[in-house]
């Protein structure tokens, strides 16, 4: 992968792609991934179809962004593109365009709609890599009904970002800009998609149960009002672990009840919008249930730090022995320095737990990614997809 700087220049981007294909150590490429900052966007279709040709891809999906990842680096408020060359040798793959029209259409609750759409059974992929604008897309529409299609395949990705306050973002399919909807890429054959997908929280307190739920607001967590429970788990905190938390509080809700032990990654991390002392409610930015099991979480620097550690090294443990052909990162908008303080926080640590690995991504309106068996979209969050070869004799991946 490589940055190309600055402004439009179709001869110094032909050269800059074909010294690029030069460097990949494979006889061909199988996917490109591009992304391009707003100062490209008068540009982006000239600059695709150089792309394609001199760097000889014969699939390139992408998106916009402000802040762009190559390597090790994060280059917020950036200028020019990322462009990433994968060779994934038996891999199937095919690459999509979804509009608003098609998810309005999928939400008649047509479980086939999206594979005969695409033309993508959920037999015959392992997951998929998808970039989104979020502007003029109802994204958790599309993510609901995407799960229900191809449920159990993961989806990594990201929501677009561009010009501001302007709405505007670009998504890219080989030669093709749209200024609204989805691209997406299904990954099959003998490549798989896993990853990491690091909400930026460490846990706090211990594990409850909701006993009384009512749409958005909780009740009662283990039969008590959850305003007191929350306040008491505050309170046991040492004095230095309330200052972190304080602002920084928010829900987990486990999404897999039968597991046995519940551990950082088994939670989906919501919003705490806001409570009430006198009736002990609590409102959060989700849907729980009751009888669901629930966590308080603390999100700050130390938290996103040490939840990424954590999490890395357990995928580096899981992943031993596998090959690992590269990777795309999509990180939050409110990460970065904004969070950290400095640059390149993610995809160092990214590099030092499972590098050298050739790494592209941006940065985003939200995060794609797997909890459990479905997929979600997220806030200030790391979503780490991995294009791994498959385990002989296995069927797809869940």
């Amino acid at each position: 992968m490589a940055h190309w700087t600055g402004e439009f220049d179709d001869d110094g981007l032909r050269q800059w792609a074909e010294n690029l294909r030069a460097q990949l150590l494979a006889p061909e490429v199988s996917l490109g991934l591009v992304f391009m900052c707003p100062n490209f966007f008068p540009h982006a279709a000239e600059a695709l179809e150089v792309l394609r040709v001199h760097a000889r891809i014969p699939l390139l999906v992408g998106c916009s962004s402000h802040g762009l990842i190559s390597g090790e680096e994060e280059l917020e408020n950036s200028s020019g593109l990322v462009l990433a060359l994968y060779s994934l040798p038996g891999a199937g793959l095919k690459g999509i365009y979804f509009s608003q029209k098609q998810v309005e259409e999928a939400s008649g609750n047509d479980p086939d709609y999206w594979a005969t759409e695409t033309g993508v059974h959920p037999n015959t992929i392992n997951g998929w890599l998808a970039f989104v604008d979020p502007f003029h897309m109802d994204s958790e529409s599309w993510i609901r009904t995407w799960n229900q299609a191809f449920a159990g395949r993961p989806v990594f990705g990201g929501l677009a970002s561009g010009n501001f306050p302007e709405p505007l973002t670009q998504v890219y399919l080989n030669g093709e800009v749209f200024e609204e909807g989805g691209v997406a890429i299904a990954v099959g054959g003998e490549v798989t998609l896993t990853g990491v997908i690091s909400q930026g929280c460490t846990p706090i307190g211990e594990t409850w149960t909701l006993t009384r739920v009512e749409q958005n607001l909780i009740h009662n967590i283990g039969n008590r009002p959850a305003y007191a429970v929350l306040a008491e788990t505050f309170q046991k905190l040492p004095p230095d672990e309330q200052r972190k938390a304080q602002g920084n509080l928010f829900i987990g809700l486990v999404v897999n009840e039968y597991l046995e032990e519940f551990h950082r990654g088994d939670f989906l991390v919501r919003n705490l919008i806001g409570g009430d002392p006198k009736s002990g409610v609590l409102a959060v930015g989700a849907m729980p249930r009751t009888g669901q099991t629930m966590q308080f979480q603390r999100r700050d620097a130390a938290a996103a730090t040490e939840d990424m550690t954590e999490l890395l090294g357990h995928s580096k443990e899981k992943l031993a022995g596998a090959t690992v052909y590269g990777g795309c990162l999509c990180c939050c908008n409110g990460r970065g320095q904004h969070l950290f303080g400095r640059a390149n926080h993610d995809a160092e640590i990214i590099q030092r737990c499972l590098g050298p690995l050739g790494l592209a991504g941006f940065f985003c309106n939200g995060e794609i990614g797997p909890v459990g068996e479905k997929n979600y979209l997220h806030g200030f969050t790391a979503s780490l997809a991995l294009f791994v070869q498959k385990p002989n004799g296995t069927a797809p991946a869940k």
